[in-house]
């Protein structure tokens, strides 16, 4: 906080810093008992009618009132984590994107609106899915992705992507990001302001990828292969989806592999699935058996396709995990990766 020379806090903000990231004291209610002051951190995203919006790395908004403020500074970005590789949003974002590629695609702009999805059979499906309604596989291959300038306001630009998907019979979601150097919680804000609500968060997470391939782990059981076969495909979780669009979802990218453990039967014990893109190789679709955990094959499964990627040329790794998935962050906390940051589907309130 900026003290005076008296020692009195002081408010170094103003609404021309919307944009940049500040750290600020207010009173609330919500302190901690008897503290008077709480703290918010984040990319001051609007100062509208008295009132300010900041968001946090984690994407949750915090809204100050202005006569609240009891001390306030623009501050530099957060130093990058060098646990693992350098990398920019905008270079990662691509990466991930690449490696998960849609069935259909059209650009707006610098936009990506994105979209792979099915049709439910007359029989309908597992999970009680209406028969005949469009299913979405993902949202990651279901959303626009905003990397760069529309062409056209914010505002016309999302009324365009919310008229792309319903031509398409699919929910309207954008992806956006938060948390690092480059990204974007001014859409998010923006997206917020116009109709829009976060549905759900994942962290991006990067390692160097020799350590990863150096792993005291067993890979002689590890089989892989450059397509994906039904017997991988009754360990994916998504197995009751398996159509034309969720096979070309999974088979995309630049050098994509899967792994697998078999099982005791028709089931493998383990899966995974890796994208070699330059010097990245991305993670996806790391499963195993329930009653087969806590034996390695999650860290068996990583290992042989971090050695497969760095054959490749690959030396960085990459992988996304929700929030909520304690057991995946665990793992890979102890295989190195550092949150990078953090990207969020916001759906369209009314879809």
């Amino acid at each position: 906080m900026e003290i005076t020379g008296g020692g009195r806090l002081e408010v170094r903000i103003t609404s021309a810093d919307v944009g940049k990231r500040v750290s600020v004291r207010y009173v609330t209610d919500s302190a901690e008992p008897g503290e008077k002051f709480t703290d918010a951190v984040g990319v001051l995203t609007s100062w509208d009618a008295g009132v300010l919006l900041i968001t946090r790395k984690s994407g949750e908004s915090v809204r100050i009132a202005e006569s609240a403020l009891a001390a306030g500074k623009v501050v530099p970005a957060a130093p990058a984590r060098r646990r693992g590789p350098s990398a920019t949003f905008a270079e990662l974002a691509r990466a991930t994107a690449r490696a998960w590629q849609p069935v259909e695609s059209e650009a707006l702009g610098e936009w990506t609106l994105r979209a792979a999805f099915h049709e439910v059979p007359p029989e309908g499906r597992p999970g009680g899915a209406v028969a005949g309604r469009r299913v979405g596989f993902t949202r990651r291959a279901n959303s626009a992705l905003p990397l760069g300038d529309p062409g056209m306001p914010v505002a016309e630009a999302l009324t365009h992507v919310r008229a792309w998907y319903a031509a398409r019979k699919l929910p309207p979601y954008v992806q956006a990001a938060t948390g690092a150097e480059g990204t974007q919680e001014l859409l998010c804000a923006a997206l917020d302001r116009h109709g829009w609500r976060r549905e759900v968060s994942a962290e991006v997470r990067i390692a160097a990828l020799a350590p990863i391939g150096d792993l005291d782990a067993d890979v002689s059981a590890v089989r892989l292969s450059r397509t994906v076969d039904e017997a991988w495909l009754r360990r994916y979780q998504r197995f009751e989806e398996a159509s034309p669009a969720v096979r070309s979802v999974l088979s995309s990218g630049p050098s994509v592999w899967f792994a697998s453990v078999a099982g005791t039967g028709e089931v493998p014990a383990a899966i995974g699935r890796c994208v070699v893109d330059g010097r990245w190789a991305g993670f996806m679709a790391v499963e195993v058996d329930p009653d087969q955990r806590r034996r390695g094959l999650a860290t068996s499964v990583m290992t042989a396709l971090a050695r497969q990627a760095l054959d490749e040329g690959a030396s960085a790794a990459w992988l996304q995990v929700e929030a909520d998935n304690d057991g995946a962050r665990a793992l890979y906390d102890g295989m190195g990766f550092a949150a990078h940051h953090h990207y969020h589907h916001y759906r369209w309130a009314e879809a």
